[in-house]
């Protein structure tokens, strides 16, 4: 019992350790599962999609906590919508802190985007009009998330094929003012960036320099395919641009950085994941190095 107390106090220090160094880790996913627990001395971090355990049976959120004891985990939300002026439903947000309540996870994290009108789901993650409106209606539902869960969620751009009717801001723009007004982290989804990019016409590294790196704390990685336009499928490796990014990214960002690869489908080996893994390392060293310079 004292050895294993010894190497739960251990582990917990090493964890506090990497808090203080960029990491590396990858989403969750039940496909991936064996591949991820064989292979948690190459994996950071482990983020899961929090709406999947919200009202499990109590053995798959027991699993879930044997997980969190083998590694740090952060969760990852996809259904509140909170960048609305619509009121986030409190409800749903209740069922987050119950699962923060159960996991101590180190954060949480939501997308800047709605998925509902009138109370009609979408089942879409929607980019909202990019105006002072929403900038205010998001910034009420961030603290509102703030006060019901305990802690403030990271919030992520989103991709999309369409520049928002009724929008008088930049996406970049509309990031910062939120950002600034809400305090709140971000989690910035580089391919969602590159993809957002590339189809409206847009330089990437200026949008970096356009909003509060220093806010960032968390760090997408995925890769989609051209189909006339950049589609965020998450079905393909991460294209050279997006590691390109994470390396202007680390190169302005002080703060420690959390980076999580996404994968959703058409599954390659696990080593073929990690490779992936070892060249965002690659790529936060060559920002790191040109911070430093």
């Amino acid at each position: 019992m004292r050895i294993v107390l010894r190497r739960r106090r251990l582990r917990r220090r090493m964890w506090r350790l990497r808090k203080l160094m960029d990491r590396v880790g990858l989403s969750w996913r039940p496909y991936l599962a064996a591949g991820i627990l064989t292979n948690l001395d190459r994996i950071d971090v482990v983020e899961v999609i929090a709406d999947d355990y919200f009202d499990a049976p109590r053995a798959k959120v027991a699993a879930l906590r044997t997980l969190s004891a083998q590694a740090p985990v952060v969760l990852h939300g996809i259904t509140q919508g909170l960048a609305s002026t619509a009121r986030c439903d409190a409800r749903r947000l209740s069922k987050v802190a119950r699962l923060v309540e159960k996991l101590r996870p180190e954060s949480w994290s939501e997308h800047l985007a709605f998925v509902r009108g009138d109370g009609i789901e979408i089942g879409h993650l929607a980019a909202p009009p990019r105006n002072t409106a929403t900038v205010d209606g998001c910034c009420e539902n961030i603290e509102a998330a703030r006060r019901i869960v305990g802690i403030a969620p990271a919030m992520e751009n989103i991709a999309t094929l369409i520049d928002p009717p009724g929008s008088n801001l930049s996406e970049a723009a509309w990031i910062a003012k939120i950002a600034a007004s809400s305090h709140c982290p971000l989690l910035l989804d580089l391919h969602n960036l590159h993809a957002n990019a590339s189809n409206f016409g847009y330089d990437p590294v200026r949008f970096l320099d356009a909003i509060p790196v220093s806010q960032v704390t968390t760090v997408h990685l995925a890769g989609g395919r051209f189909i006339g336009r950049v589609l965020d499928d998450h079905l393909h490796d991460v294209p050279d641009p997006v590691y390109d990014l994470l390396a202007e990214l680390a190169a302005r960002a002080p703060q420690p950085l959390t980076v999580i690869l996404e994968r959703d489908g058409a599954y390659p080996p696990m080593e073929h994941l990690l490779t992936q893994l070892d060249r965002a390392r690659a790529a936060l060293g060559i920002g790191r190095e040109k911070r430093a310079a």
